[in-house]
């Protein structure tokens, strides 16, 4: 199942001297993927930081496996596949693919970061799952 999609062309300079994209960059993208579902769902992530009265959607956790290479010129297409909610963090699962050739399989685990007595901590995940499902 896919949830979001969004298109990524590679240039050289996201490539390493191999002519390989420099996988930061794939940690990056994932970001962006994430950003832009938040954006198209609930009006962006500052949006939902004020109606939730959050400080942000904290990364907690990221792993990549890497299938095949990314080179300079493909377009790649990260597809957002899944969301396990749980009460004080969320899973994200994401691929990314050359047309059908699959270059990886990413996961990411974050948080709703609130202001808990001038420290951050983990609040309740069900407000966010409220606006996004």
């Amino acid at each position: 199942m896919t949830l979001f999609t969004r298109v990524q062309r590679i240039s050289f300079g996201d490539c390493d001297p191999a002519g390989i994209v420099y996988y930061p960059n794939y940690f990056r993208w994932m970001d962006e993927t994430f950003q832009a579902y938040l954006a198209e769902r609930a009006d962006g992530h500052k949006a939902l930081c004020e109606r939730l009265q959050s400080r942000g959607f904290g990364l907690m956790e990221a792993t990549l496996a890497f299938r095949s290479p990314g080179l300079e010129g493909q377009t790649i297409t990260y597809a957002l596949t899944e969301i396990i909610w749980s009460a004080r963090s969320f899973e994200l699962t994401y691929r990314a693919t050359d047309g059908d050739r699959l270059l990886l399989e990413g996961r990411e685990r974050r948080g709703v970061f609130v202001d808990r007595d001038g420290r951050l901590a983990a609040g309740e995940v069900a407000p966010l799952r409220d606006q996004l499902v």
